[in-house]
């Protein structure tokens, strides 16, 4: 699929990328106390801002690419052969898609208020 050069130079700016990302949701959230934070109308009027919800699918987009791709590196270091690497790769790479897709599910019908 890709040399692991290239997949390693994912692996690092996703990370780099999440954190960027996961620091201005974090200041985001100090704009209200914690408690404020959790309740559901709060929650719901947050999916509601346009930007927010782009913020939120950048990051699961990112984290989930990193994340899988590092379970991936981990899942090839238990043991070799052509097979089994397929079976990791795309095993992953279903499950990044379907994770992607059920998450961006929730965060376009709670900024379309469907909830």
């Amino acid at each position: 699929m890709f040399k692991e050069s290239v997949v390693m130079k994912i692996h690092y700016s996703t990370a780099l990328g999440s954190v960027a990302l996961v620091a201005i949701h974090i200041m985001f959230r100090l704009t209200q106390n914690f408690h404020d934070s959790l309740q559901f109308d709060n929650v719901l009027i947050n999916y509601s801002i346009l930007s927010y919800s782009i913020l939120l699918e950048s990051i699961l987009i990112l984290i989930s690419i990193h994340g899988f791709n590092g379970l991936r590196i981990i899942l090839l270091e238990l043991n070799q052969g052509k097979i089994y690497e397929n079976i990791v790769t795309y095993g992953c790479l279903a499950s990044m898609i379907v994770l992607i897709t059920y998450g961006s599910r929730t965060i376009l019908m709670t900024s379309m208020g469907m909830i």
